[in-house]
């Protein structure tokens, strides 16, 4: 059955915040050394004119940056964005264009943060959109095919790229410069004018709620652990985060560690001397998923992430901590994840 809404054109909002989506280079033929986000939203949708006959696009540019310089800050501004456009019942759903270096940590807080059943549908591109075969505009194209279908909102935030739709929650980058740079284990591809959204996982978990008091979010940072990597480094930062909890009211530390999650004996010994129990501490696999728990007396600020590497890890600890989630409440939620 076609879930296409039949009575009246898809009414889409696109937001676009740079990226090299939106890039210009000097050369049809320069892939490498171009300026992100250097295109406005009107520019994305002129190279795309088969967009008028999908949809009824309305848009709009909240930033125009380089997705490395794209942080929490932003984060929050986007979601408050995107949470009034999904409430206006003259949106059908919303398409946000973004950069490539950090699209998975962004789609992940939007996934967990909003509270919608409209399709939110994130794309982005390898090449700017000089280059010659310039892959923004069919990935674009795809992603608003796939936000005016109403039962892709069941599967919370959601990514296009290369003819293939990502869920947020597996969304990874696993090539600098590849054209099929991201990876997952759950995609479903586009095939022309079919989308079958019936495999699609449904959302399961509660996502949570950031109040409109919530003007900044916590600081959380993320150290990789290799082999004999120095203690030095976890206490400097455990120390830093320890002054930032007292000045924003939390702060936390993820571990990015070998194996399954596993913690050297030396670090869990500084960890133990310097980590004050208002900081939670996540330990998380460098391998990225398919951890199995480790059962064990842990105070109540050493969190355990089972499902998500440690990027996203990060993400879900920042949200956490910005809904105001503390102690035994915090570790629940996140373990949940």
């Amino acid at each position: 059955m076609d879930d296409t809404l039949s009575t009246r054109p898809p009414r889409i909002a696109l937001i676009t915040t740079g990226g090299t989506i939106a890039g210009s280079a000097n050369s049809a033929t320069e892939l490498s050394n171009y300026s992100a986000g250097r295109l406005a939203a009107a520019d994305l949708l002129g190279a795309v004119p088969q967009l008028a006959a999908l949809a009824d696009i309305r848009s709009e540019q909240l930033f125009s940056l380089d997705s490395k310089d794209i942080g929490p800050a932003h984060w929050l501004i986007l979601l408050r964005r995107v949470q009034a456009l999904v409430d206006d019942d003259g949106v059908d759903g919303v398409v946000i264009t973004h950069g490539t270096d950090t699209l998975e940590e962004t789609a992940y807080f939007l996934h967990i943060t909003l509270t919608t059943a409209k399709p939110v549908v994130m794309t982005a591109a390898m090449r700017p959109a000089s280059a010659l075969s310039a892959d923004g505009p069919l990935n674009l194209y795809q992603a608003v095919q796939l936000a005016s279908r109403p039962a892709a909102g069941r599967a919370g935030v959601l990514a296009v790229l290369g003819d293939r739709i990502l869920p947020a929650t597996q969304l990874s980058k696993r090539h600098p410069s590849a054209v099929d740079a991201f990876s997952s284990s759950a995609t479903l591809t586009i095939d022309a004018s079919d989308i079958q959204l019936h495999a699609l996982a449904p959302y399961r978990y509660s996502r949570i709620h950031l109040a409109a008091s919530v003007h900044s979010l916590p600081p959380v940072e993320l150290l990789t652990v290799g082999a004999g990597s120095s203690t030095a480094l976890v206490s400097a930062v455990v120390r830093a985060l320890a002054r930032a909890s007292l000045l924003t009211g939390a702060a936390g530390l993820v571990l990015g560690l070998p194996g399954n999650a596993s913690l050297p004996a030396s670090w869990e010994a500084a960890i133990e001397a310097d980590l004050p129990p208002s900081v939670p501490l996540v330990l998380a696999s460098r391998c990225g998923a398919g951890v199995r728990p480790v059962h064990g007396e842990r105070a109540n600020n050493w969190l355990q992430s089972t499902t998500l590497d440690p990027l996203k890890a990060r993400v879900r600890l920042i949200a956490g901590l910005g809904a105001g989630l503390r102690g035994v409440r915090l570790k629940r939620w996140f373990e949940r994840g």
